[in-house]
């Protein structure tokens, strides 16, 4: 993929962070796509919402920013599958919970946009 690409899938997924660290479904419906599908694989809080759903569910939270918790995230691994196919793992931690993440992205239209959201999670410890 050419550096234009991994360079939109980084701010991408940075503003994918920002939009989950205020809880905000306006930036998160920037960097989804219309038809996502959002899997928790934590064993005993197995999980599968669509995109409506889980606005609902972002929009009825109290965002970690006014919680007070402090930012940790990261890109763990960027991987492209094709032009309009990639994978990124990124793990934070907000809400007393590590998390991790396995994102799938697609081309939609001529922008990236996550179509998976799989991710695990454990308490924080500390």
């Amino acid at each position: 993929m050419t550096p234009d690409d991994h360079a939109q899938v980084v701010a991408l997924t940075e503003t994918y962070f920002e939009g989950l660290y205020q809880a905000d479904s306006t930036i998160l419906r920037r960097v989804f796509h219309p038809k996502l599908a959002y899997i928790c694989a934590t064993e005993g809080d197995e999980l599968y919402l669509d995109l409506e759903t889980y606005m609902a569910r972002v929009d009825g939270r109290v965002p970690p920013s006014e919680r007070g918790d402090p930012r940790e995230e990261a890109i763990t691994q960027i991987a492209f599958s094709g032009p309009r196919l990639a994978t990124v793992t990124a793990r934070m931690s907000m809400m007393g919970r590590d998390f991790m993440d396995c994102l799938t992205l697609v081309r939609h239209g001529t922008d990236w946009r996550i179509a998976t959201k799989v991710f695990s999670w454990v308490p924080k410890k500390g």
